[in-house]
């Protein structure tokens, strides 16, 4: 578990602060602060403990390049922890600010700067919902974007994922060809902008907004598909896993697929008689051309379709469209009514073998509740977990993670932890300390989120 950092700075004079941020949107008041100062952290009883008490100095929204510079150069000459925000969609804690400090709000950068064929070019805090809506004008779509694309913003999606709605066909994030270009505002008395291209966007992708602040992005496009959103059901479990690793097939083309045990089925009140508490559900967006052999494939495995239609057509029937049956939407669903329940989140070796999750369900009784995510990353497929547990205490949660960790190849990304390293990546990525070491010399960006940074790599600008 990580501990609270302990970085250190004089204390500012924020008058001063103040008028180094004249003509700027600068929020002052505590309940606004705080409510800038979170994201959907409280997921985790563990970090709401933990970070429940932090909050920023001042919060500051900007709405142009010049407003970001304000800010960056600000900081530098005050020494004052940054941390950029921008839906705040994110579980991890990666926009609460540890050290207090300020918070910038990118969310009024949200323009669209360019759009052609197979790309968009757009500011940071633009909505990932409303940029595909500019693509569909084109017929063109993103290829992959948070469940909670409504209000999460590309920049904080950059900065802070993993993969989403759409892995399924397009790969992760940091895949190759995904994202294209980046423009990266530094924090030093005179900021400086570096353009990323290519694979050298790793640099800052998922690295948790520690190292330069995100200007606009730079992402690929694809012909827009109407997909038809389907809920398939399964005497047992094991059967809706299998058909998983069966629709990866190059015969099927698919955005999304993801499965659910029965015990899920409470949670989605939604869905009524289309996920009866007697079967398990595989959620699936599906291209219409391929319905025919999704049909049969999902019959062959003994599955029974009970919803098909495309997310215009399930809206008008009160039904959720596929992608909020997805990834940690599952957990959102459970949370809204019984908040005794937290989650953890698994890699599973591959090729994925389904008696490691029957393995878990008998382990785990009603303490764990089974859903994976099926994906690809690279050219290889991947199979996910986001695992529904009942919260029984820190002791019980490391426990559970031990037990899963200790056979079958299975690898715990813990959202219990606030730290880039501790929490997915396991080890330190030198390129995005490197990176830093150019973007954010002094170490002011959201500090004690990543432990590759030291306190002696500091240096004045």
């Amino acid at each position: 578990m990580s501990a609270l950092p302990t970085f250190s700075s004089q204390q500012p004079d924020w008058d001063a602060v103040r008028r180094d941020l004249a003509g700027l949107n600068i929020i002052d008041s505590r309940g606004q602060r705080k409510q800038l100062s979170r994201d959907f952290y409280w997921y985790s009883p563990i970090l709401s403990a933990q970070l429940d008490s932090c909050i920023a100095e001042l919060v500051v929204k900007v709405s142009t390049e010049d407003d970001v510079r304000q800010v960056a150069a600000t900081a530098a000459k005050h020494k004052l922890p940054l941390t950029v925000r921008g839906g705040g969609t994110g579980n991890y804690g990666q926009c609460v600010p540890l050290e207090g400090g300020l918070v910038m709000d990118v969310t009024a950068m949200c323009r669209v700067l360019d759009l052609a064929e197979g790309r968009i070019r757009v500011q940071a805090g633009a909505r990932m919902h409303d940029i595909d809506l500019a693509a569909r004008e084109t017929g063109q779509a993103l290829r992959m974007w948070p469940s909670t694309w409504h209000v999460a913003t590309i920049g904080g999606f950059i900065a802070g994922g993993f993969g989403g709605i759409g892995s399924f066909r397009h790969g992760i994030l940091r895949d190759t060809g995904n994202l294209l270009h980046a423009r990266v505002m530094t924090v030093e008395r005179e900021p400086r902008i570096i353009e990323l291209h290519g694979d050298e966007i790793q640099q800052v992708q998922h690295a948790f907004g520690t190292n330069g602040v995100i200007l606009d992005v730079e992402v690929a496009l694809s012909p827009a598909v109407d997909w038809v959103h389907c809920t398939v059901l399964f005497p047992q479990y094991r059967q809706a896993l299998d058909f998983g690793i069966a629709a990866a097939s190059p015969a099927l083309d698919l955005f999304l697929f993801t499965t659910v045990e029965k015990r899920f089925s409470p949670y989605y009140t939604a869905m009524g008689d289309r996920f009866p508490a007697d079967r398990h559900a595989a959620f699936a967006m599906v291209s219409p051309e391929s319905m025919d052999a999704f049909r049969e494939l999902a019959a062959q495995f003994g599955g029974t379709i009970s919803v098909a239609g495309t997310e215009e057509e399930l809206l008008a029937q009160g039904l959720p469209p596929a992608y909020e049956c997805a990834f940690n939407h599952t957990t959102l669903q459970a949370l809204k009514l019984d908040r005794s329940w937290t989650y953890l989140q698994i890699a599973y070796a591959q090729p994925f073998d389904p008696a490691v999750v029957e393995r878990h369900l008998a382990i785990f009784g009603g303490d764990v509740l089974q859903h994976q995510d099926f994906a690809r990353a690279g050219d290889a497929a991947g199979t996910f977990g986001i695992l529904l547990v009942r919260w029984k205490g820190e002791a019980h949660q490391y426990e559970v993670i031990r037990e899963i960790e200790s056979q079958g190849g299975c690898q715990v990304f813990n959202p219990h932890v606030f730290t880039i390293e501790d929490g997915g990546m396991k080890t330190i990525d030198d390129a995005q300390i490197q990176f830093k070491k150019r973007s954010d010399p002094m170490g002011l960006m959201n500090p004690g989120k990543t432990r590759g940074w030291t306190p002696d790599m500091a240096r004045e600008t």
